[in-house]
């Protein structure tokens, strides 16, 4: 397992590309016929995000190589125990002390107003798993720090310095070296994705403030308010008035304002990095083999994020046909959902009788009971053969299928479900407009 300290920030871009360049508000970053937009068109978290990147970018940097340290001093301790380091962190979570009613009653007194006034028993699960989780870092993290000592860390060259070079050493633990070229390569992909997600925050403003200046525009020039321009090119089009029928009028409605207007924008997209991600042939999957375009999504069938996720992935892949072969794989996130590995276990076994993709969605449905009993349960709902269903949910090879995925998925940097990728290209917004750039921009190649 691999530690990584706590990171706070709402943005992890990590990249050196953008620090070079002075941060300010008139950088031109999209043109138009009608005007030009630069970072003060962005809104006040947009231009935040914008004017913050080096402070972030840094931070972000000393945190991987302090998760970096982490892992290396939790593997040599290991090692000296002849132990490994899941048991070594699992000891110390063992640790936490469950939270007082009194505990709970003053965080609860502290953030009344960010809870919008709710009782405390309506929001008493979600305070104990925070002073749970934070008592568990508090732990873990005070841990490492003794594991540090022990193993004589120190830090060389600072890993945000410039002008740094691969050779240098920028940490030494238990006398190995630890130097820039290799903490470049050991972060590549969290690298990578960090600088892709803040520019596809920074992308997703500046589109919104472009379609708004426009919107305006285009109301100025057939003499109406903003208001009713909006109400008669979106609202008066909506006949489910659901927010996926709004999303896409919404999205009809700015490309073609972009297109009138020759929209062009400037900001530098980063290149992603593309990995191998393996798909085998008994991969829950759907569509082609020759499919130009293959989506692979690794779920935790007890996270609610990939509850919401999956269907509005599914419902964007059905728009491209037979252009997408979508493959689903486990990551079962075990230190946070206890259920999750079984669930995986039973959705694998539902699929040896073909009933894969009725059985999840019957476990994104009923997150909250995935006990063994209700797993059988839903089996039987479904009509499963039972005496089937438990050989395959208890058969070796199944269990060893699931490892399999989590395993690939951490050699492909993930920490957190769903993660999705798109020909090999990590999907950073889980939204069906991030789903279909992505499609999009895999199709154009």
């Amino acid at each position: 397992m691999k530690y990584f300290q706590k990171i706070t920030l709402v943005f992890i871009p990590v990249l050196l590309v953008w620090c070079v360049s002075a941060q300010r508000l008139d950088d031109a970053l999209a043109t138009s016929t009608k005007m030009n937009f630069t970072a003060a068109s962005l809104s006040q978290s947009g231009q935040k995000v914008f004017l913050d990147r080096h402070r972030l970018i840094s931070e972000t940097r000393t945190n991987l190589l302090s998760g970096m340290i982490a892992n290396s001093v939790l593997e040599i301790e290991a090692k000296s125990l002849n132990t490994t380091t899941e048991k070594l962190l699992a000891a110390q979570r063992a640790k936490i002390v469950k939270p007082t009613a009194v505990d709970i009653q003053m965080i609860y007194n502290a953030n009344r107003a960010t809870l919008g006034g709710r009782p405390l028993e309506e929001v008493r699960a979600q305070i104990i798993e925070y002073l749970e989780h934070d008592s568990e870092q508090k732990l873990v993290d005070s841990y490492i720090q003794n594991l540090r000592t022990k193993y004589k860390v120190t830090l060389g060259k600072e890993v945000n310095s410039v002008g740094l070079t691969s050779p240098d050493a920028i940490a030494t633990v238990n006398g190995r070296v630890i130097t820039l070229g290799e903490f470049e390569l050991t972060n590549k992909v969290r690298l990578n994705d960090a600088e892709v997600e803040i520019f596809d925050e920074i992308r997703t403003d500046l589109e919104a403030s472009i379609f708004s200046a426009l919107a305006a525009e285009e109301a100025k020039e057939r003499n109406l308010d903003t208001g009713a321009f909006i109400a008669a090119e979106i609202t008066d089009k909506l006949r489910l008035f659901t927010d996926a029928e709004r999303a896409n009028v919404e999205r009809a409605l700015m490309k073609r304002l972009f297109a009138k207007y020759n929209v062009k924008i400037l900001l530098q997209e980063p290149t992603p990095v593309v990995q191998n991600i393996l798909v085998e042939s008994d991969d829950p999957q759907s569509g082609s083999v020759s499919a130009p375009v293959t989506v692979v999504m690794f779920t935790d069938f007890q996270c609610p994020a990939c509850s919401a996720t999956h269907p509005v992935l599914r419902q964007t892949l059905a728009e491209y046909g037979d252009k997408i072969r979508f493959v689903i794989r486990d990551f079962p996130l075990e230190n946070i959902h206890e259920n999750a590995f079984t669930a995986a276990l039973a959705a694998n076994a539902a699929r040896a009788q073909g009933k894969f993709l009725e059985y999840v969605e019957v476990l994104y449905r009923n997150q909250h009971a995935l006990d063994k009993a209700s797993l059988s349960g839903y089996a039987a709902d479904l009509g499963l053969n039972a005496k089937q269903f438990e050989l395959d949910f208890t058969d070796a090879k199944n269990r060893a299928e699931v490892m399999k995925d989590q395993a690939d998925g951490r050699t492909y940097g993930i920490g957190g479900t769903p993660t999705i990728f798109v020909n090999g290209v990590k999907v950073q917004r889980l939204s069906a407009d991030a789903f279909r750039r992505a499609v999009d921009r895999a199709l154009s190649k």
